[in-house]
């Protein structure tokens, strides 16, 4: 399947609980096409095509023990077929459209990356950061990575498992040769600083977007909570980002 000829297609990358949703609504309500349908969280559904490829990758991963993998067959070998056959279905509405700027969001995009950056080269990726210790705080699919064919330390402790799905999927997005177009947003600042974050983004996409509300309080929610939500292995990454470490 063929992208539509003379249109700019955008995707948005970060782990589940990032805030994606905001930036979704956002290009949607600015005037791109996000795909159909859409759930309540502006992610392109159904998910199950994109879950099934993720799981094909992941069999590509190497576990080098500890909190490190091996990503090196993504770049080097060929995508497998089944993996492109799953990709193109889940994004047949968004590859048809003939929109001038189409696009989709889903956090699991981020679990796919190294073929998907292969597969749409010239795509605008804006890759959505927030701070791990409010990230890990809610449930998400991609908590437990096993769950998508990729191994890590076993564990019982649900907040070290989200934690361990936010570090591998910063560094699977960062062990990736870094695309043409891609840019990096920390939620907080699109929360807090709104105006110079999408004063950022236009001149990325080439175009004017839409105000959506925001709220505040998801910033720092985590002063407020009482569990685990602070591991040292998160401190390399959270200093990159400007984020306080304990």
């Amino acid at each position: 399947m063929r992208m539509t000829q003379g249109t700019q297609l955008i995707t948005i990358i970060g782990r589940g609980h990032s805030g994606t949703r905001a930036i979704s609504q956002t290009l949607a309500e600015s005037g791109v096409y996000m795909g159909e349908p859409l759930n309540e969280s502006w992610d392109l559904i159904p998910p199950e095509e994109m879950y099934e490829a993720c799981r094909i990758l992941g069999t590509r991963v190497k576990w080098k023990g500890d909190l490190e993998w091996d990503w090196s067959d993504l770049l080097d070998r060929p995508i497998d077929p089944e993996f492109t056959r799953l990709i193109h279905s889940f994004l047949r509405t968004v590859l048809e459209s003939k929109a001038a700027y189409r696009g989709w969001k889903i956090p699991e995009t981020t679990l796919a990356y190294p073929w998907i950056v292969r597969m749409f080269p010239d795509a605008k990726y804006i890759f959505w950061v927030r701070n791990p210790r409010d990230s890990i705080l809610g449930a998400h699919v991609t908590d437990d990575l096993h769950d998508f064919n990729i191994q890590y330390p076993d564990t019982q402790d649900i907040r070290l498992r989200r934690a361990i799905s936010w570090k591998y999927q910063y560094d699977l997005v960062h062990a990736i040769p870094r695309p043409e177009n891609r840019i990096e947003v920390r939620f907080e600042d699109f929360v807090l600083y709104q105006e110079e974050a999408l004063s950022r983004l236009e001149a990325f996409l080439g175009f004017p977007l839409a105000r959506v509300p925001v709220n505040p309080d998801p910033v720092g929610r985590y002063k407020k909570d009482e569990g685990e939500n602070y591991f040292d292995f998160l401190e390399t990454a959270m200093r990159e980002y400007g984020y306080e470490t304990p």
